[in-house]
């Protein structure tokens, strides 16, 4: 977890919500079914000051000699993320936060199809995900991980893990611009700021977009 979710704020939504400046090659949005090694909007601070850039999900440490070199790493887990070889300097010195709307987990009916459910805050407010950044290559290709704990109550009748979010008073904690200690928030979020619906099997193919995926599934049944 987390392998889907929704990004649907606009660039300009995201400048004034995390005070940043702009990248010129965002990607293009709303993105209702973001999948990984897609290029996604991500915050992080360099030089004291916040960027909105665009980086790889899907973190490349820095010994891969290809994107495909080894295992996809799209998660980073909060248990062994600062002593795992390929996460651990990035926990030390490269933290970013990542926007999204919602995100998408599956549990299995009987017959093994899976379900998808969505989980997003139920005030209306974007989740913002605790993340890790590489830069990776010749060029520097920026590359990024969620990272991930054990599931609070919400998401645990669905899933074990889920990504750690960050509440506003904590963003600068964990981007380093507020001192150390951000490995107290590497925790599940507390009770009321996850909400969960079903939502269509249209989801599980990565080519649907749209924002009847993250729409509550209907009383005609699943589709």
């Amino acid at each position: 977890m987390c392998g889907r979710y929704a990004q649907t704020l606009p660039p300009d939504a995201m400048v004034d919500l995390f005070e940043a400046e702009p990248a010129n090659d965002l990607p293009e949005g709303p993105r209702w079914n973001v999948c990984p090694t897609m290029q996604i909007p991500v915050v992080a601070t360099f030089g004291g000051r916040r960027r909105l850039l665009p980086m790889r999900w899907g973190f490349l440490p820095h010994w891969y000699d290809s994107p495909t070199a080894g295992p996809l790493l799209i998660n980073a887990r909060a248990e062994t993320i600062a002593t795992k070889p390929a996460f651990r300097d990035a926990c030390r010195q490269r933290r970013c936060i990542i926007p999204a709307t919602g995100f998408y987990e599956w549990t299995k009916a009987a017959d093994g199809t899976r379900l998808p459910w969505y989980f997003y805050d139920p005030s209306g407010a974007p989740l913002v995900f605790a993340g890790i950044w590489q830069p990776w290559g010749p060029d520097g290709l920026r590359t990024c991980a969620i990272v991930s704990c054990a599931a609070g109550p919400t998401m645990a009748e669905v899933h074990h893990r889920e990504p750690v979010t960050l509440a506003p008073a904590d963003r600068a904690l964990w981007l380093g611009e507020a001192g150390q200690g951000a490995a107290v928030l590497m925790r599940a979020a507390p009770e009321g700021r996850i909400a969960r619906h079903r939502v269509s099997r249209a989801v599980n193919s990565n080519r649907s977009e749209g924002p009847e995926l993250i729409a509550p599934l209907t009383d005609a049944g699943d589709v």
